[in-house]
């Protein structure tokens, strides 16, 4: 039985109860069917003789305008088509089109308590004030000139370490930039035989520095002290083009398909060997955990490593690979380690692949994969907000920048005329360093509000980045 019809009987029975006369069946008054709409059970039986109005529930100004309304019609017959369509409109709204002059019946009363928590919930959602839109500078802060930058896109020759100081190999030799007065220094030129640098990588501790070589040897460099501490030979048997610390752990990644952990404490630095990549070693990375460990190479595949399957399986110093990853069509250089979710892993493959994909390597499944249209050189996350940046190639060798996990574009940065190989993030996580095939360094704002600009003093500084924006590195 509906509302309509349990309200009738139950205000019927509150206003009169007739008392039930003896030795009779039950029903056996004559049937009377319900004339109110509102009941559509037909077994609902209503018993009476007829239907009497409730003056309580009838409105009277409201009954004595509509028995009236008529005859003002005739009166108003002559009036003008405007007045009559504005006289329609007005009775539509205010009478909210009521036409019925008796009511059998009150109204339901209206649920006062729903009613009033809507009302509060509207009324907060139009007193939050919306989320104003980060503001995302189109063009770089800075540029600096990078001769000599080697157009390879296997190697990784730019890194940024936590004392705000960049690194990054022009050829035989290596500059620091210090970002905090933009001085500049050169901290090693190696010869030709060991030449061209192919690597660098900071330390945590942001002083020391590991420098990979074209010759397979691995240098470890005191910045403060512009000192060569120790150079490891034999490691691999071509040159390294990637390496990754974690802890006192400097791991690197040669063209020989190696993997190899380095104990730099330690005379015989290595401690564990990775092999499972046929072809060069071009992205290397460590979860911020230092728990597990993801490799890209030549040969198209990712894999990742854990820890605690290479402390129990110690034989013949080699691990296997907790998972094995084939999806992408092109070489695997560009990977980033989410800092909001320890288990997520973003990849980017070459020009036959053009991919972003998305990796849980607690079980190996791909989480989404999006085709950027364009070779992917190197990703960045923000480390504030859950957006990934990601470096490319042809055709417009620009920065994007993603909104994580829709994926929507929410800009793209342009600027540079090659290929952009390289990116590194400051260690306050608002800017970004990009280094591309064009011979520039230049620097974004893309995580962070633009700060107010700065005028220059003439001979503030001093040294190879001095004068303006477009600045020579020798």
């Amino acid at each position: 039985m509906d509302a309509g019809s349990h309200s009738i009987s139950s205000e019927k029975s509150s206003r009169y109860v007739a008392p039930r006369p003896p030795l009779q069946e039950a029903g056996s008054r004559p049937y009377m069917p319900s004339l109110s709409t509102a009941s559509r059970n037909p077994s609902a039986k209503c018993y009476g003789d007829r239907f009497i109005p409730d003056r309580s529930a009838m409105d009277m100004d409201m009954a004595h305008y509509l028995l009236t309304e008529p005859r003002k019609d005739k009166e108003n017959a002559a009036a003008s088509p405007a007045k009559e369509a504005y006289r329609k409109l007005l009775a539509e709204k205010i009478l909210n089109n009521r036409t019925r002059i008796l009511s059998f019946r009150n109204k339901p009363p209206e649920p006062e308590s729903i009613l009033t928590e809507l009302r509060a919930d509207a009324a907060s959602i139009q007193a939050k004030p919306a989320k104003q839109r980060r503001y995302i500078p189109q063009s770089a802060e800075r540029t600096l000139d990078a001769p000599e930058l080697v157009d390879d896109y296997y190697l990784n020759l730019l890194d940024w370490g936590s004392s705000n100081v960049l690194s990054i190999a022009l050829g035989n030799s290596v500059y620091l930039w210090d970002a905090t007065n933009s001085s500049t220094s050169e901290l090693v030129t190696v010869d030709e035989d060991n030449g061209p640098v192919t690597s660098v990588s900071w330390a945590p501790d942001g002083r020391h520095i590991a420098v990979g070589l074209n010759s397979s040897d691995v240098q470890l460099w005191d910045t403060s002290s512009n000192r060569l501490l120790r150079t490891m030979r034999g490691v691999h048997d071509s040159r390294v083009g990637s390496l990754a610390w974690n802890n006192n752990i400097l791991t690197t990644g040669g063209m020989d398909g190696k993997i190899v952990n380095n104990d730099v404490r330690i005379r015989n630095h290595v401690v564990q060997t990775y092999q499972g990549h046929q072809q060069e070693v071009c992205g290397l990375k460590w979860s911020g955990s230092g728990q597990q460990l993801a490799s890209g190479g030549n040969d198209n595949l990712l894999h990742i490593w854990d820890v605690s399957m290479a402390s129990s399986m110690p034989s013949a110093g080699r691990t296997q690979w907790l998972h094995r990853l084939e999806d992408h069509l092109a070489a695997v250089k560009a990977l980033a380690w989410c800092p909001f979710q320890s288990n997520l892993l973003a990849s980017g493959g070459g020009g036959s692949d053009r991919c972003i994909k998305f990796w849980n390597t607690h079980t190996g499944a791909c989480l989404n994969s999006i085709d950027t249209g364009s070779q992917v050189c190197s990703l960045v996350w923000n480390k504030n907000e859950r957006e990934l940046l990601s470096s490319h190639g042809f055709a417009q060798n620009q920065l994007t920048l993603w909104k994580y996990p829709s994926m929507v574009k929410m800009a793209e940065l342009t600027g540079h005329t090659s290929r952009v190989l390289f990116t590194a993030q400051s260690p306050d996580g608002l800017t970004v360093a990009s280094a591309a095939a064009d011979e520039t360094l230049r620097f974004w704002n893309v995580f962070g509000a633009p700060e107010a600009p700065k005028t220059a003093t003439k001979g503030s500084h001093t040294g190879m980045f001095n004068n303006s924006n477009h600045i020579h590195i020798r």
